[in-house]
């Protein structure tokens, strides 16, 4: 079993923030799948599927992106046996608008959504698809990933998040390691 989280903030105000482009990729990916969003557990929008003879856990964690550690803890509790299987999705303003980074452990690089994680399951160790929104270089970040992005930047970030979707979709089926082989390698060569 894989439980794959989008880690963004509830409420209609913050819908198509860039803080909240991890629950923009769990939608598509529970599109794909074929399952709507709307059970509630774990203290999130929550769904289940299987994928390719696996069961697929789906969450979106609803108490706001600093306290996500406790819904992923609860769901990690249910199933998980091994940290590989648990991928969280998440905005990074150090990433260029456009770009995404999987990695298989790691500090949470100031990102208070994975501080809590990490404080809350007890390890680094498990993966992340972080997703670049650009803004790392201001002083001030709360603005900018609270805020919604802008028409100019809708080709981008929509490209963005179904190259996500894909990179989850392959993780899923495939692993962490051929997962990151293929979509950190194309990230290199388009900054190439």
């Amino acid at each position: 079993m894989k439980l794959i989280v989008g880690l963004g903030n509830p409420g209609s105000q913050y819908t198509r923030t860039r803080h909240n482009v991890g629950f923009l990729v769990i939608d598509v990916l529970a599109k794909r799948l074929g399952v709507g969003m709307d059970r509630k557990k774990f203290d999130g929008a929550y769904a289940e599927a299987m994928y390719r003879g696996e069961k697929i856990r789906l969450l979106k964690p609803e108490t706001y992106m600093n306290c996500s550690g406790g819904p992923v803890a609860k769901a990690a509790r249910n199933g998980i046996d091994d940290w590989e299987d648990l991928l969280v999705i998440v905005d990074d303003a150090n990433l260029p608008l456009g770009r995404i980074r999987l990695r298989g452990e790691g500090s949470a690089g100031g990102h208070n959504g994975l501080k809590s994680i990490i404080e809350h399951i007890g390890t680094d160790k498990y993966a992340r698809l972080r997703i670049g929104v650009g803004g790392g270089e201001q002083k001030e970040l709360s603005g900018h990933v609270l805020g919604k992005f802008r028409p100019d930047e809708a080709d981008a970030v929509e490209e963005m998040i179904l190259r996500a979707a894909d990179a989850a979709e392959m993780y899923m089926s495939r692993g962490l390691e051929e997962t990151m082989s293929r979509y950190n390698r194309q990230a290199s060569k388009k900054k190439e």
